[in-house]
């Protein structure tokens, strides 16, 4: 392998911003925010909006859309396409 052509790979925080929680985990992504974390240590913090924490797959809480009306107005627009006349 060609030395120093890879990215860092350091210890960083991921702050989820919808649930607020907080994953300590390896990453080459880099930061100029930092956060105190639970073991003393001060680490980089990158701010995501959506992870595994609050996403609705992950969390079984799916909002289900009202999509009733769509079909009906779909039905109804379509409703003699492709009938023998």
């Amino acid at each position: 392998m060609k030395a120093d052509i890879h990215p860092q790979y350091n210890t960083i925080v991921f702050n989820d911003l919808a649930s607020g929680e907080k994953f300590l985990t390896r990453s080459t992504a880099k930061s100029k925010k930092t956060i105190e974390w639970e073991d003393g240590n001060t680490y980089p913090v990158i701010d995501v909006e959506i992870s595994a924490a609050s996403h609705p797959f992950y969390t079984g809480k799916q909002r289900i859309m009202d999509s009733a009306g769509r079909v009906e107005r779909f039905n109804q627009r379509f409703k003699g396409f492709g009938a023998k006349k």
